[in-house]
């Protein structure tokens, strides 16, 4: 079962731990907690620490159908992708934690996260709702993140990705035994970096792939003189 407990995830200057369990649809409950998040993070002093941590099952993988869940409406998924943009914007360090089979929204949060720890029985699959692939945000990601010619059997056919796979193909940082202590020391590493610049240079990354050298300079100047105003 997989280990709930903050006191065991978080490490000394880890500030927010958020259990994930993608067997659960869209719920407002669900979406109000990630929105949480963000509300508190974009308030603090940008030094923040956020453990997510999601979880799912074999039968929930082979059931993608329950996301985002029956009734849910195309109102409510736009609030969600709302709230996942937030947190991938977020003046803080994300450390996402896989264990499981996990699909729907782990994979989705998951995706938003800086630095991503798994445990050998991880997997990753797109949610699949009446045999298709659900199409999300989640293939934007997937495809700016690791390139069309490796998320195309995940995108297309629903491909699930074991742990050491996901590994090599960029999706996965480490697969580890030991998740707790995993953590801590991930938590510890991150902590030296402040919230804010890190939400710079992950905005200079997301935005490399669908903008062009001339429109990013700008912006990449801009962040070169704020490091060496505050450097002076």
């Amino acid at each position: 079962m997989p280990t709930t407990d903050m006191n065991l995830w978080l490490g000394a200057r880890a500030d927010i731990y958020v259990p994930i369990d993608c067997s659960k649809p869209l719920t407002p409950a669900a979406l109000a907690a990630l929105v949480q998040v963000c509300d508190r993070i974009e308030g603090d002093d940008g030094e923040s620490v956020v453990v997510l941590h999601v979880t799912g099952d074999a039968a929930t993988a082979d059931q993608g159908h329950q996301w985002p869940g029956e009734g849910v409406s195309i109102q409510q998924v736009s609030s969600w992708e709302r709230a996942l943009r937030r947190l991938e914007r977020l003046p803080a360090a994300i450390i996402g934690v896989a264990e499981g089979h996990c699909t729907g929204a782990a994979l989705e949060v998951l995706l938003a996260t800086d630095y991503r720890i798994a445990t050998p029985d991880a997997s990753l699959k797109l949610p699949v709702t009446d045999g298709q692939v659900w199409p999300g945000m989640a293939v934007h990601r997937l495809a700016s993140q690791i390139g069309v010619a490796k998320a195309r059997q995940l995108v297309l056919f629903g491909r699930s990705i074991p742990a050491d796979v996901a590994v090599r193909i960029g999706l996965i940082d480490e697969v580890v035994t030991n998740l707790p202590e995993a953590v801590m020391f991930a938590t510890n590493v991150v902590s030296g970096f402040e919230g804010s610049e890190l939400a710079i240079r992950r905005r200079l990354l997301l935005d490399a792939s669908t903008t062009s050298f001339e429109e990013s300079l700008g912006a990449h100047l801009a962040a070169c003189d704020r490091m060496m105003r505050r450097n002076a």
